[in-house]
């Protein structure tokens, strides 16, 4: 089995190697080709991959190319986790929107949707690039916005799955709340990319036991802290929202600390310079605990398990992924692209059957889909209006003021990325 791994240089791909190391049971691979254009952060990357393989004794072959052709030549699946304009625009995503009083954040608002628009025409080349390779290769997407990517993947007929760290990062924390294995936990996660909520939590598999009543009885005070949520708003709900969801339930409260405080891009681009120079070191065999900081926290896990049930067997028959929504949220059209749990083998992804949903969340999807529409327009056609209409749907945005504010804003940070512009 080949994969390859598209932003390899990243400094998340040893977290990833990590897994592939571990877990080469569940997913064996012969060989795995990282492929970045940067050279440089690729020797680094790559050499401390090839020392974790084998310290952990894992057979398989680590390469890595700057040509993206020569990397998924061949692939059997190839994983996206690439960043176009790398830090230095993430930066900008994170500060100009506090300009006009909007949050500034990479995935969501008006910083999402200048990701959005950087990112879709770079993946849907890479995709045509992999598809003419071996038409039959999987992509996984980990580059965000993911629900906006997939959807575009999905779109163009890729064979494409998204992938969030997000759920399994809850799976984890309940499990250790609830001293079980993690595979006992099963949640009823619903939503979109970035926009989920977790209105179960099942032991023992879909029909289990709903615990999420007790957890939050006993541990709420935990969840609201992790989730830097009042804890009353977590009961009042009686399900647990993605830790995104607070730019939306307290979005001014969130302006106010951003404007206080260097950007999230900066520190990380502060603990990469680190973290390479760490990777540097030929005595390091495994990854540092300062990755843990970097993010993306059990990425590795998921994405050994969501390639084991595209490419084999070994693999959970049921994760969360993005996928096309077929009518599984029937407020929405079938081509929306959403984050639920759902079946995963040979041939892709079907969501399982979810409850009817509360118009509160309902009403915020649907919404947000609609913004995921015009954005996803704006990114494939371009133009000054489409980009204006995106962020005046937005449910962060939504005043004509600062849709003119930041549609300028938006344009002049990123004209370099913008072929239209």
């Amino acid at each position: 089995m080949k994969l390859a791994v598209v932003g390899g240089g990243s400094t998340y791909t040893p977290e990833l190697i990590d897994g592939f190391a571990r877990l080469r049971d569940t997913l064996p691979i012969e060989e795995l080709v990282l492929v970045d254009p940067a050279a440089d952060r690729l020797d680094l990357v790559g050499g401390l991959a090839r020392r974790i393989f084998a310290k952990q004794d894992h057979a398989g072959r680590i390469t890595t190319t700057t040509d993206l052709d020569a990397g998924v030549a061949d692939a059997d699946a190839v994983l996206l986790q690439l960043r176009v304009g790398g830090q230095a625009a993430r930066d900008q995503d994170e500060t100009w929107p506090l300009e006009c009083g909007c949050v500034g954040q990479e995935t969501t608002g008006a910083g999402g949707l200048a990701k959005a628009l950087r990112t879709v025409p770079v993946v849907l080349d890479i995709a045509e690039r992999v598809r003419r390779a071996n038409p039959d290769a999987w992509i996984i997407d980990f580059t965000n916005p993911v629900g906006i990517v997939t959807r575009a993947l999905l779109q163009a007929g890729h064979k494409a799955v998204g992938l969030c760290n997000v759920a399994i990062g809850f799976q984890r924390k309940f499990a250790r709340l609830l001293d079980v294995n993690p595979s006992e936990v099963h949640l009823d996660h619903v939503g979109l990319n970035h926009l989920t909520w977790e209105l179960g939590v099942r032991l023992g598999g879909p029909d289990g036991e709903n615990v999420l009543p007790r957890l939050l009885a006993e541990h709420g005070d935990a969840i609201a802290d992790d989730l830097h949520m009042d804890r009353r708003l977590i009961d009042r709900l009686g399900v647990v929202p993605s830790y995104y969801l607070r730019y939306f339930y307290a979005h001014d409260e969130v302006v106010r600390e951003l404007g206080t405080k260097p950007s999230r891009a900066a520190e990380v681009a502060a603990m990469e310079k680190e973290l390479l120079a760490m990777y540097g070191d030929p005595t390091l065999d495994e990854k540092p605990e300062l990755l843990a900081k970097r993010g993306g926290a059990f990425y590795s896990e998921a994405a050994v398990d969501l390639a084991a049930s595209l490419l084999g067997d070994g693999g959970s028959p049921v994760q969360v992924v993005n996928t096309y929504n077929n009518g599984t949220l029937p407020f929405l059209p079938d081509d929306a692209v959403i984050e639920v749990q759902a079946r995963v083998g040979h041939d892709g992804a079907t969501p399982l059957a979810v409850p009817a949903l509360d118009p509160l969340y309902a009403g915020l999807i649907a919404n947000v889909t609609a913004y995921e529409d015009l954005a996803l327009e704006a990114a494939l056609r371009g133009g000054r209006d489409r980009v204006f209409k995106a962020l005046l749907a937005h449910p962060l945005i939504g005043q004509y003021a600062y849709a003119e504010g930041l549609t300028d804003r938006l344009i002049a940070h990123n004209r370099e990325h913008l072929s239209w512009a």
